[in-house]
């Protein structure tokens, strides 16, 4: 598992970002405080505090490459 931090403080970057992630078959957290919201669930991130930064916990083992790639307009 990779934690990187992102940035989703826009409703078009919330919607890029689900429309991203959910081309992986990889499981994608937001951690935000005590919340913990699946990042594939749009109506899961916008009940997040999204003027603050965000934990994303990505699951997976190889291949990360790719993912990493994908989310660089969205890290902090």
């Amino acid at each position: 598992m990779k934690t990187v931090q992102i940035s989703l403080n826009s409703i078009d970057k919330v919607k890029s970002f689900v429309n991203d992630v959910t081309k992986f078959d990889y499981d994608f957290d937001l951690v935000s405080g005590r919340y913990v919201i699946d990042a594939k669930s749009i109506m899961g991130i916008f009940s997040l505090d999204l003027s603050k930064n965000i934990d994303l916990n990505i699951h997976a083992e190889d291949g990360i490459e790719d993912v990493m790639e994908m989310l660089k307009p969205y890290l902090v």
